[in-house]
């Protein structure tokens, strides 16, 4: 399912993307999600927090609705973090 179905917008996407090229902006995020389970990902409230703390890190100001977005995007994706399918599939998305 695309982040596209989820009122994601591309240029939002495509930022992040440029702003992830930057290796200390990368391991800070890499620091973030360290350590984060499948059972995190399912958790709304968890998640929520990460998208906040990403954004705070990209220096992305998000609305409460494009916070909500991001989340309900990564809760329907059900990720395993331990999954190499499920990490292969979320980089197709996002190439």
């Amino acid at each position: 399912m695309s982040y596209k179905n989820f009122g994601i917008r591309p240029e939002l996407v495509e930022r992040v993307k440029a702003k992830m090229k930057h290796t200390p902006t990368k391991e800070r995020i890499k620091l973030l999600i360290s350590g984060v389970s499948k059972h995190d990902l399912q958790d709304r409230s968890k998640v929520r927090r990460l998208v906040k703390s990403a954004a705070s890190i990209l220096k992305e100001p998000l609305t409460d609705t494009q916070e909500e977005q991001l989340t309900a995007f990564v809760l329907a994706q059900k990720i395993d973090p331990k999954n190499t399918f499920h990490l292969i599939k979320l980089w197709g998305m996002f190439r």
